[in-house]
């Protein structure tokens, strides 16, 4: 936030608090999730909108209604009826969009794979202002739901998160993401550092600070800390790769640390230099995802140890600075 809306921000929670916390916990997680404008700020995020966009012209587009009748939007490029073919699902970070994944979608169906990318609820096509984890899951199903099941996922961000949480069934009456592999980029492994930074940010005192987290509780059905993605990696026995830069100023790098500790089927790889953004667009990464998914380890980690090499990288953008982790 700008820093007069900051102040004035933190002077109405000041106020609003000292009358009813409750109220004030459940107007900040009303802030919390409200999500960037998608319009690109910016020459080199206009440019890059714009390149995505051309890559996705000729994709197939699917609205896709989730419960409560909140909207996601997904581009699908080699669907139909093409014969059997592997099916690959992408997700975007916070602020973000498919526009911006397009190198990586780009560089899935040139596999000749079935790849479909989602917009989540607040961002891209999908249209509205507002994302919480508990949407981004109910979008995954969705998404599952519409073009049957995946042979892998791959999430940057907030959208790797989302599918770890989706993945380990974290959430009551929605059915897990049935994936055999799992790539995460730049992803957090837990949520209570952002609402804790959040809180603080705008000012709110212990009582309004646990309204906000019971706020994550009301519209998922489970507590703040569940949502701990490091404790869980292990456990769905799926192989998963992690890529993270230790120049990340977005995602602490200690939350890959976590998921690489998590069990063996955890294979973790820096991509250092290439920071929170413009990971996901860089040629050695992009690399090392192709030989995950075609389920060679050993070139997967030859491709991440040449990212320390390789400078080569994709022109990307910036994404709105805002939370972008999540």
């Amino acid at each position: 936030m700008a820093n007069f809306a900051l102040e004035v921000t933190r002077l109405g929670f000041s106020a609003l608090q000292a009358v009813s916390p409750d109220l004030a916990g459940r107007a900040a997680f009303r802030l919390f999730c409200r999500t960037p404008s998608p319009r690109p700020k910016g020459a080199r995020a206009k440019a890059a909108h714009a390149a995505g966009a051309a890559r996705l012209a000729g994709a197939e587009r699917f609205t896709l209604t989730l419960a409560g009748g909140a909207k996601a939007h997904a581009y699908r490029l080699n669907g139909g009826a093409r014969g059997k073919r592997k099916r690959f699902l992408v997700t975007h970070g916070w602020g973000s969009s498919a526009e911006y994944m397009a190198e990586l979608i780009s560089m899935l169906s040139a596999t000749g794979a079935e790849v479909v990318a989602l917009d989540f609820p607040g961002h891209g096509g999908a249209g509205g202002r507002f994302l919480h984890m508990g949407l981004a899951v109910g979008a995954i199903a969705a998404a599952e739901e519409r073009f049957g099941a995946f042979d892998a996922v791959i999430g940057h961000s907030f959208g790797g998160a989302a599918l770890m949480v989706a993945a380990s069934g974290l959430l009551a009456g929605v059915a897990p993401v049935t994936c055999e592999r799992l790539v995460l980029i730049g992803a957090p492994s837990e949520m209570r550092w952002l609402f804790t930074d959040f809180g603080r940010m705008i000012g709110l005192r212990p009582a309004a600070q646990a309204a906000l987290e019971n706020e994550v509780h009301r519209v998922t059905g489970r507590r703040l800390d569940a949502f701990d993605a490091g404790n869980t990696a292990g456990a769905i026995g799926r192989p998963v790769l992690v890529i993270h830069a230790e120049d990340d100023k977005e995602v602490s790098p200690a939350h890959a640390r976590r998921y690489g500790a998590a069990g063996g089927n955890v294979r973790l790889f820096w991509a250092n230099g290439f920071g929170h953004r413009r990971i996901v667009a860089a040629v050695p990464v992009l690399a090392a995802i192709a030989a995950f998914l075609a389920g060679d380890l050993s070139e997967a980690g030859a491709a991440c140890e040449s990212i320390k090499k390789d400078a080569e990288i994709i022109p990307f953008f910036e994404l709105p600075a805002r939370r972008a982790a999540l």
